[in-house]
């Protein structure tokens, strides 16, 4: 069982709220690969891959992090037998870890096809082979603009299509459930549970329960799952929570349904939440801290 400290740490860093999250500053650039970053990147990951197994691009609820409920239940971190013997698997984890650490970075999975991922393996491996037939500099010159080109085009598209998704979603909560209230921020509250304690200020500290989902029902994180309560200043966290979370009393249980601007707007959270998402939490609080 994980300390009161180390959970507290997991939540920190799927929920810290950015300022230039917040302002919309980020936007669709979040995609924008840095050639010379990614190079060094690969070349400096083998020098700190064990020391990497203990921070936050691994830790498996951090944000912008690959490791989340969803790709630990569909990719290589699945639970399961280990795909080779104890001799082989440190260099297996040693490439998990070099692609989290991409992948935590720009979300491929999302934004390429199939036959686009096998050729973005095989750039990769020739790198690693020393097998590649034109110099790589001179490839990443003349097509660099031509990759962030792509790679925005391709993610605005997906950022139009999540928002829509989250804005019907919206609808059809208020739709099904009568005494849900919109804010004029966009903020959903629904009380599935009133409390009769006290309501948090921006400034308390809380103890909660949370599970939450995006709007097609994929769990990203959840404390509930986990097993344990979590606490932190109610001001570290989104604003959606923020806003939420006072409109609750001690012992009571409420829906967020949050739009991007009060989650991650169009920057999303890395591998967590997608760019543009609408966000789903179920939220009991247990205790309001001055």
């Amino acid at each position: 069982m994980m300390s009161q400290r180390q959970l507290a740490t997991r939540f920190h860093r799927s929920f810290l709220s950015s300022a230039s999250i917040a302002s919309g500053r980020r936007k669709t650039n979040i995609m924008r690969i840095n050639m010379s970053s990614l190079t060094a990147l690969l070349v400096a990951s083998s020098s700190r891959a064990v020391s990497a197994f203990t921070t936050r691009t691994v830790a498996p609820v951090a944000a912008r992090a690959a490791m989340t409920t969803r790709h630990m239940a569909s990719g290589p971190m699945a639970s399961g037998p280990m795909p080779y013997d104890d001799e082989k698997m440190p260099i297996y984890a040693l490439g998990l870890n070099i692609g989290m650490q991409i992948s935590s970075q720009t979300d491929f999975k999302t934004l390429l096809e199939e036959d686009e991922l096998a050729i973005l393996l095989n750039g990769f491996e020739d790198v690693v082979k020393g097998e590649n037939t034109a110099n790589p500099m001179e490839v990443l010159q003349k097509y660099g603009p031509a990759v962030n080109e792509l790679l925005r085009d391709r993610t605005e598209k997906i950022v139009e299509r999540v928002k829509k998704d989250g804005e019907e979603y919206i609808e059809g909560f208020l739709d099904c459930n009568d005494e849900a209230v919109k804010t004029d921020s966009g903020l959903v509250y629904y009380s599935m549970k009133e409390g009769d304690g006290a309501s948090p200020e921006v400034a308390d500290e809380v103890e909660v329960h949370y599970h939450g989902t995006l709007v097609d029902g994929t769990v990203f994180d959840s404390s509930v799952e986990r097993g344990a309560t979590i606490k932190f200043k109610l001001g570290q966290v989104i604003k959606g929570w923020q806003e939420g979370l006072a409109m609750m009393k001690e012992g009571g249980k409420a829906t967020l349904v949050i739009p991007p601007g009060l989650a991650y707007g169009d920057a999303g959270s890395g591998g967590a939440v997608p760019p543009g998402a609408t966000l789903k939490f179920e939220v009991e609080l247990f205790k309001v801290n001055p």
